[in-house]
């Protein structure tokens, strides 16, 4: 059995759930959970957002634990190993995008906390290749939010060949955000955090911003019009996104990552003039996942972490809902 917490409805509080996983499959693997992320996506699925949540329902998609079993098929992992698991759980294995390696864009990709229970709870279960092995060097408290900010912000510099003479701009100092900061500058990068709260500033730059623009101020939006090679956006609110493009240098690129509700108001001609691109990408494959952490352990990138009890999950998410969080949520596991 496994004791997890759910909500039985949408925007519901966190009650204890108990439930049978069945039969571990061949190619599967369960974990021991030590410890597991709150992300702004468990917020959305909580409370239906994305119509697509089924109660009751357990969140949690960063979750770092010991695998404890392992299914018959299954010969790269043991029982004591370290590991983690992000947004993705499962794929086909056999479709083209799983064969060159893109296997989060598989058609039948399986999303952690969607139409599946998650990781606020003791245990949690996935497909092997999804369980990625966590170097030696990273603190296992705090590696989960890695597993789903951190490498949302990371796949799109391998994508689209970022390079360490870019300029690139960061949109949103918050839990993707700001792991943002921290990796682009190790990438090598100029960065340029835009925040709306001044009283992040000082900590944009500890966390690796060379310069801070208040993205209320138009005068200080217009001072940098093209000089940024690439602009990630990790908020999930509508942004005047024209004075965002005019930012760009040509051949720049705005790219997309939070998850924005409403359809994003981009004028044609602010992408022909300066051949500009819009693009996203959701969260890596699992050759990312390993290069991601590989790259934090070397340059000892951690995120910014508040830590709470399991058992406390409902003041966690309270604190999040009301954004008091700095900068990530991570869950410790005390159930019994």
């Amino acid at each position: 059995m496994i004791n997890a917490y759910a909500v039985n409805k949408a925007k519901g509080r966190f009650q204890r759930l108990e439930y049978d996983p069945g039969v571990l499959g061949p190619d599967l693997v369960e974990i021991d959970v030590i410890a597991c992320g709150l992300c702004h996506s468990d917020l959305s699925m909580v409370d239906n957002e994305w119509g697509d949540s089924e109660y009751p329902l357990v969140p949690g998609h960063e979750v770092v634990g010991k695998i404890s079993k392992v299914g018959t098929n299954v010969k790269h992992l043991k029982p004591g190993d370290t590991v983690g698991v992000g947004w993705f759980s499962g794929s086909c294995m056999i479709c083209h995008s799983c064969l060159r390696g893109d296997h989060n864009h598989c058609a039948e990709v399986e999303q952690t906390i969607v139409g599946r229970h998650g990781g606020f709870a003791d245990k949690v279960r996935c497909q092997a290749v999804w369980a990625t092995p966590l170097p030696a060097d990273l603190d296992v408290m705090k590696a989960g939010p890695l597993l789903c900010a951190g490498i949302t912000v990371f796949n799109p510099l391998v994508q689209f060949d970022v390079r360490p003479t870019q300029r690139v701009g960061v949109i949103g100092i918050g839990g993707l955000g700001h792991l943002a900061l921290k990796i682009l500058n190790k990438w090598g990068c100029e960065v340029t955090a835009f925040t709306s709260t001044d009283n992040k500033h000082e900590d944009a730059r500890q966390m690796g911003a060379h310069h801070v623009v208040n993205s209320r101020h138009a005068a200080q939006l217009r001072k940098i019009a093209g000089s940024l090679d690439f602009i990630i956006s990790t908020v999930a609110v509508e942004m005047d996104w024209d004075a965002y493009l005019d930012a760009l240098a040509p051949n720049g690129r705005l790219h997309i990552v939070g998850a924005v509700a409403e359809p994003l108001s981009v004028p044609a001609f602010a992408l022909i003039g300066g051949q500009r691109c819009l693009s996203g990408t959701p969260t890596g494959a699992p050759a990312t996942m390993r290069t991601m952490l590989e790259f934090c352990a070397r340059h000892h990138i951690e995120p910014v972490i508040e830590t709470f009890p399991l058992s406390h999950v409902n003041e966690a998410m309270a604190h999040l809902r009301a954004g008091k969080a700095r900068y990530r949520v991570v869950l410790e596991n005390d159930l019994d």
